[in-house]
């Protein structure tokens, strides 16, 4: 899987969350999601800066495993 070396948070829920009404309901979810499971949540910060609207390529990595998705599942999203 290729990765650019940081993903906007914005493309992830859409592939995440395609059934959102809007891009902001979309990232609220993900939030939602991560704050519930303190695991991910503790992983997710100490794998990179906490950006305001980009994740990097690691971070993305922990979050699709999470979701149990795998990178070429992604790519087909």
């Amino acid at each position: 899987m290729i990765f650019r070396r940081t993903i906007l948070k914005q493309e992830l829920v859409k592939k995440l969350y395609p059934d959102s009404t809007s891009i902001r309901s979309a990232l609220q979810l993900l939030r939602k999601e991560i704050d519930l499971c303190p695991e991910l949540k503790a992983k997710v910060s100490h794998a990179g800066p906490m950006n305001k609207h980009t994740y990097n390529f690691v971070q993305v990595r922990l979050i699709l495993e999470h979701f149990s998705i795998t990178p070429e599942e992604y790519n087909q999203l």
